[in-house]
């Protein structure tokens, strides 16, 4: 049978000569047949083991029929809200609505709910009291126990209860979506699948579990910012699958909401058998009159996926509740066949976007005992500094960039992922930095130090700032040796907790003195799932459970974010009080430190002090965009 899209309504149902489909799968998402999509790759999966599933992308949530295409699946319903968290899709940090959503028809707005598992998952069960549904993805993921929720402002109880689930398959859930199927199918009624790997389950019996750490009920995790911390901390110590226990917490005393251990990385065969699935590789043509796609930019589909997982550990980044610390890598032969298939694309114009993951030069564990016995439970592996333990080498990835360099009708291979460049000062042998420069970008790296202040970066779990000015400081003499004009431009985050106006101001100073003007700033957004989210809610950092400043009043953070782009004349006014009540009033006036005039001085009002026509000192560091 040639292949094919999956089912998207009853007549391709029909036409596969089915009359029932084993699986719904309803997503958040426009369907785009690609392994940059999680709901691709999952049914991908299911099909490959011989189960049919139908899908059913941004059903029209207020029609309880439109979860009615294929009528009820042998097995069950499975529901995401998609690549992204609903909410986050949906609103900006400071809570206004986006007006553009890159996984919708056309970018058009509106095609989900907000809290779109929750409201999938109840519109599914007014019509299917009984048939399983099994939650997974990002949004599913990040908030399978209780969770601080930014946009309710209060800590809101594990989503398999108000979706109305049976089952969450959390983190990267190829094992456990066919463990369940399996089971499923073997006649196994779905509340007695309570063994799988990367699952979440509900029962009322405590007895029912075994061999488990208790976490603080609910209840207490909801009214106390101290309890919700250490239950925080418990969640952390418990995310390795080698190592995890399985951990439950009690909501009334009578419900009781249990996390077994996350499934086990795949190894590299199984990574290059998920990728060699017959994805279409493109968005359902029923889009094409509607633009198409535009997550599904040339960006995303002529770039390569090499790895999954990361041990990078930034506090504010959700992978290691959900892809995991321990880097798992896809083979040579297996990313050199996608981008031959890649270049036999009649759009393929010989560039090829990115490879990587998130992290790009992560090719395997972080050291040899992960794959037997799992991650540190109380250490990092980069952070403070690099583990003795940790095995610094770039020298496989950069064979793999050679290799495909050389593939035939391939002109340019760009590394967008993010580079650690921690991780890229502890190799002695420069060569991937070299040939990075040479070969791998495009004018400007992008890279991530997120803030100057060591009080900050300690609390992010990210180096101090000596690390990457000794970056920068390599990175410009390889572009000197190489006689290259190429930038270095910083990603930055404001109001990161721990980040006091003080901090703010410093890393204007520095921004400033390394002639820097970035054009794009994060503040810190508290999304599910992060060890930052935590510290924002409840002042406390969970690692050490010791109090941290959290700036959390909406001007204070516009006052912060300001500082970063102190140069703009809509910013003068924020700058000019920020820096007044941090009593830091000398960096006003016409002085080579000042980043900003007095009011009233004239045309140079919100300019830096000595004006936009200086010449930066080092034009390599400028960091335009």
């Amino acid at each position: 049978m040639e292949n094919t899209f999956l089912p998207v309504s009853r007549e391709d149902m029909l036409a596969r000569g089915l009359t029932q489909v084993d699986f719904v799968y309803v997503c958040g998402d426009a369907y785009v047949d690609h392994s940059g999509f999680g709901s691709a790759i999952i049914s991908r999966v299911l099909e490959s083991r011989g189960y049919s599933v139908g899908m059913i992308c941004q059903p029209d949530w207020k029609n309880p029929e439109s979860i009615n295409v294929f009528g009820e699946p042998r097995l069950g319903f499975l529901v995401s809200a998609g690549n992204m968290d609903s909410m986050v899709n949906h609103y900006t940090v400071a809570g206004h609505h986006r007006s553009y959503d890159y996984y919708s028809p056309g970018g058009k707005m509106g095609r989900r709910p907000d809290r779109a598992v929750i409201v999938y998952g109840n519109l599914i069960r007014q019509t299917y009291k009984k048939t399983p549904i099994i939650i997974g993805g990002i949004e599913a993921s990040l908030r399978r126990l209780s969770h601080y929720d930014y946009w309710s402002k209060r800590v809101r109880r594990s989503i398999l209860l108000e979706s109305g689930a049976d089952l969450i398959s959390y983190g990267m859930g190829e094992l456990s979506i066919v463990e369940i199927a399996d089971a499923l199918a073997a006649g196994i009624d779905v509340r007695d699948i309570t063994y799988v790997n990367g699952t979440v389950w509900k029962t009322r019996r405590e007895e029912d579990i075994y061999d488990a750490v208790r976490l603080p009920d609910y209840e207490q995790t909801a009214d106390s910012k101290k309890t919700c911390a250490l239950s925080v901390k418990l969640q952390y110590e418990n995310t390795d699958p080698f190592a995890a226990k399985r951990i439950y917490e009690a909501y009334d005393g009578s419900t009781f909401v249990v996390q077994n251990p996350p499934a086990r990385p795949l190894t590299t065969q199984e990574l290059d058998d998920v990728y060699a699935l017959p994805y279409m590789r493109a968005w359902h043509p029923m889009y094409d009159a509607e633009g198409g796609i535009p997550a599904f930019s040339d960006d995303i589909k002529f770039s390569l996926t090499s790895n999954r997982g990361c041990y990078g550990g930034c506090s504010f980044c959700a992978l290691t509740f959900h892809q995991g610390r321990i880097v798992q890598a896809r083979s040579h032969e297996s990313i050199l066949a996608e981008a031959r298939l890649m270049a036999e694309d009649p759009d393929f114009k010989g560039n090829i976007y990115d490879v990587g993951g998130p992290t790009a030069e992560f090719r395997r564990p972080a050291c040899d005992k992960q794959l037997t016995k799992g991650a540190c439970k109380d250490r990092q592996c980069l952070f403070p500094k690099p583990c003795p333990n940790l095995v610094v080498d770039h020298s496989d990835y950069v064979q793999l960039l050679r290799e495909l360099r050389a593939l035939s009708g391939v002109k340019r291979v760009f590394v967008r992922s993010g580079v650690r460049f921690d991780y890229l000062m502890a190799d002695p042998d420069r060569t991937f930095l070299k040939e990075l420069c040479r070969h791998h970008i495009s004018g400007q790296l992008r890279v991530a130090p997120e803030h100057i202040s060591d009080n900050v970066l300690r609390l992010m779990g990210k180096p101090p700032v000596r690390v990457y000015n000794a970056f920068i400081s390599e990175f410009e003499k390889v572009n000197r040796r190489e006689n290259l004009e190429q930038y270095a431009v910083p990603y930055l985050m404001s109001s990161h907790p721990g980040s006091t106006l003080g901090d703010a101001v410093a890393l204007a100073q520095y921004l400033h003195e390394h002639h820097l003007n970035p054009e794009q700033v994060q503040d810190f957004y508290p999304t599910p799932g992060t060890l930052s989210t935590c510290m924002y809610h409840t002042g406390i950092d969970p690692r050490t459970m010791q109090p941290v400043y959290v700036a959390t009043d909406p001007h204070e953070k516009a006052m912060q974010r300001a500082l970063i782009q102190y140069r703009r004349r809509e910013n003068y006014s924020l700058v000019r009080e920020a820096l007044t009540a941090a009593g830091r009033e000398d960096l006003i006036g016409f002085g080579p430190q000042c980043l900003i005039r007095p009011e009233g001085a004239g045309r140079g009002k919100g300019r830096a002090a000595q004006g936009r026509k200086q010449k930066p000192k080092n034009p390599r560091r400028a960091g335009k965009n």
